[in-house]
């Protein structure tokens, strides 16, 4: 599976508005390209978890270090609890845990689980660690 279109991030943006849940986007103050996003979805689809979200961040490997993601995870934890949101669950793949999970640490995450090869990511099997954090 290949990058995102065009299209599928639109209906991404547009599924996840819907829902009241934040899309948030970085840009580069130099020349406005994209150096980071960030996004919360539904954890479960289920009604029983409406209220829990998992975060998505990407930052641009150019861009990392210098804030970016802790910006982008901060306002993504402020609109999430504005839109309702009780708790927020990161999956963060093993294989490039070291900054994400110092990110998360960082703005009151706590870690919440270990499961094994439940991924596959370049080849290999790839395990995640799960990282909780409580909004209300």
């Amino acid at each position: 599976m290949g990058p995102r279109s065009d299209a599928s991030w639109l209906q991404l943006s547009t599924d996840l508005s819907a829902r009241g849940l934040p899309f948030l986007v970085a840009e580069a103050e130099t020349d406005g390209s994209i150096i980071g996003y960030a996004y919360a979805g539904p954890w479960r689809h289920k009604p029983a978890y409406r209220t829990t979200v998992e975060d998505s961040i990407f930052i641009a490997p150019a861009e990392t270090g210098r804030g970016v993601g802790r910006l982008l995870l901060t306002e993504l934890l402020t609109a999430c609890a504005a839109a309702g949101t009780h708790q927020v669950i990161a999956v963060i793949a093993e294989s490039d845990a070291e900054a994400s999970v110092a990110l998360h640490e960082s703005c009151g995450f706590t870690v919440a689980g270990r499961l094994v090869d439940v991924g596959f990511k370049h080849g290999r099997c790839v395990s995640t660690l799960l990282m909780q954090r409580a909004l209300s």
